[in-house]
């Protein structure tokens, strides 16, 4: 049988679960893809049609390789790279460059730029340039994108021994550079170069083609960076040279400078400065500025980011919304205190973050442990009346909740009444939850009463979260009430709502309650309760010497049930034991077990 490359991908998937398998081989084996297989065949399966499942593409580039014949050629390699290099599978990655090196296998450039550039976004950075100075010959067809990302990959990372490198081979090699990839890297170079071979780099990048950057953005990077070093003379004396090299410093370059002198307490050298700035400055354009941070947001610069974003705010400089939104989202992971600081010049501007903004810093101070930043951040966006609606509402109490301010969750419950807006049931299980969370089991009781009294009925999440605490505290009773009333209400009960009833029941020693509610499970899922079957038997095996109240309590079913789920479960043994220990105990019990049924359990 002979199938076209995208049939047989098709087959691969359909016949796995995204892996590899060897069953998979025999499938291949039948279809008789051996008689057909051929470089280009590979090539063309893994590229496109097996782009984005890179187990299944590795699995078939290996076994393409143990047929009798077959060899690989430039054009599989590529495929399969492309492939990995998609998912970031790194470790591979390096295993086939060491065999496209050992075979002295040619590449095309466009593999070495999604190498590098997918090495630079998983912050390989020294693998990344390892990989670009093994090929730098060709550094001009791997093109200025890939070469300016990962020159300002390694100055950001403080490698600026390689970043030296890799810009003396961009330099010499004509790859045209960027704002990003220059500006970062004579940015960061301003904290370990003298000023004169500052001053040389650009002098040599104008040389050669300086047209992908923005002279003004990179005369702010070099007094930054030199102000940031407290070299503030350096600073003065560059804002001059800068202007003469057609870098024209704009009045946020000015500020910092003048900033930095008013904090040294030179005031008449702060006085000189704006003299100047008013004499020489140009005005900064916020759009060059927007996307120079937006850049360092994709590239995941968020340090650079942060810095840019506090020059901007602190001097009072045009800004946008989305790139204060965006500042505030990403600067949030590393530095929330910061994200807060940007939060608070967005919201004196009276301007307003998007609610996923809110979202991500609340969920940052959340990891971060912030919880009084948390409800400080809520209290300034409550002034500006920035929750209108149930769905912001629910955001603030959801991250109180998370944080576990219980009590500001419900003061926000209680406001959300007054204003009409609910709560709804999802208000109400982040708060219960918390509550248990924090083992406050009656405030939860009172909330769920509360719940329906205000005519919001409970879901299956809201009793699982009770059932489970109920039954964590050993108020097994209550948990069980629970369960009842979730069933009138046509609530179906899950896994986990199985699961907690089971293990307090047991822990409480009501073994026929617990015998009860797992039949129940048995006449709702059998696949259900083959799941729970195991967590049952841990729960009675842990409460030791029950074996004669178990006798006492259960009838034949629950035996015979129980029996019947221990060998579907493939627990033949302990079927076994436990028939004998029914006989040994009860035999006139051991007389009303089918024959047949005990007569199979005693042969296997």
């Amino acid at each position: 049988m002979q199938c076209s490359a995208a049939e047989l991908a098709r087959l691969m998937v359909a016949a796995s679960s995204r892996a590899w398998t060897p069953s998979l081989e025999q499938t291949l084996h039948h279809l008789g893809c051996r008689k057909s297989l051929s470089p280009t065949l590979v090539a063309r399966v893994i590229d496109p049609f097996l782009l984005n499942h890179h187990s299944l593409a590795l699995g078939f580039f290996n076994w393409a390789s143990q047929q009798p014949g077959f060899s690989h050629t430039s054009a599989t390699y590529q495929s399969l790279l492309k492939s990995l290099s998609l998912s970031r599978q790194f470790n591979s990655i390096d295993k086939l460059l060491k065999q496209v090196r050992a075979h002295k296998v040619f590449l095309q450039p466009h593999v070495y730029r999604s190498l590098i550039a997918s090495l630079v976004a998983g912050r390989r950075t020294h693998s990344a340039f390892s990989l670009f100075h093994d090929v730098a010959s060709i550094a001009r067809e791997i093109g200025p994108e890939a070469c300016n990302s990962l020159l300002a990959a390694l100055a950001s990372d403080g490698s600026m021994k390689s970043a030296r490198n890799l810009f003396d081979e961009m330099l010499n090699r004509g790859v045209r550079f960027s704002t990003l990839g220059f500006g970062v890297f004579v940015w960061r170079a301003c904290r370990q170069m003298e000023l004169s071979e500052i001053l040389g780099l650009i002098d040599g990048v104008k040389r050669v083609d300086f047209s992908g950057i923005n002279g003004s953005v990179v005369a702010l990077l070099v007094v930054h960076g030199l102000c940031t070093d407290r070299r503030v003379n350096d600073a003065m004396f560059a804002l001059e040279e800068l202007r003469i090299r057609e870098c024209k410093p704009d009045f946020m370059a000015y500020r910092v400078v003048a900033e930095t002198l008013r904090q040294m307490g030179c005031v008449v050298d702060v006085q000189m400065v704006l003299k100047r700035k008013r004499k020489l400055g140009v005005a900064p354009r916020a759009n060059d500025y927007r996307e120079l941070i937006l850049e360092f947001v994709r590239e995941r610069h968020f340090c650079e980011a942060k810095e840019l974003g506090e020059v901007i705010v602190s001097g009072d400089f045009p800004i946008e919304d989305d790139v204060l939104n965006v500042l505030i989202g990403s600067v949030s992971s590393s530095d929330p205190a910061r994200a807060i600081s940007f939060l608070r010049f967005m919201l004196e501007k009276e301007r307003l973050p998007t609610l996923l903004t809110v979202i991500n810093l609340s969920e940052n101070l959340c990891k971060h442990g912030n919880g009084e930043e948390l409800v400080q951040v809520f209290q300034l966006l409550s002034t500006m009346e920035y929750f209108r609606d149930l769905e912001s509402y629910n955001v603030m109490v959801s991250y109180l909740c998370k944080a576990g301010r219980v009590k500001e969750a419900y003061q926000v419950l209680q406001e959300m009444k007054k204003k009409g807006l609910g709560p709804d049931v999802s208000s109400y299980n982040s708060l219960l939850e918390a509550c248990c969370r924090e083992d406050l089991v009656r405030p939860a009781k009172r909330l769920w009463d509360e719940m329906f009294a205000n005519g919001c009925c409970g879901n299956s999440e809201s009793y699982n979260i009770l059932i489970k605490k109920v039954c964590e505290v050993d108020e097994a009773e209550d948990a069980c009430h629970l369960f009842h009333q979730m069933l009138l209400k046509g609530l179906e009960p899950d896994e986990s709502t199985y699961r907690s009833l089971l293990q307090g029941l047991c822990r409480a020693k009501n073994v026929e309650l617990a015998l009860e509610i797992f039949n129940k499970a048995v006449e709702q899922d059998e696949q259900l309760a083959k799941a729970l079957l195991n967590t049952f038997i841990l729960c009675l095996c842990k409460q030791g010497n029950l074996s004669l109240y178990i006798l006492r309590v259960c009838c034949v079913e629950s035996h015979l049930t129980f029996l019947r789920y221990l060998v579907d479960a493939g627990q033949h043994s302990l079927a076994c034991k436990h028939l004998q220990w029914i006989a040994d105990e009860s035999p006139e019990m051991l007389h009303a077990i089918p024959p047949e049924f005990a007569a199979s359990l005693s042969s296997s």
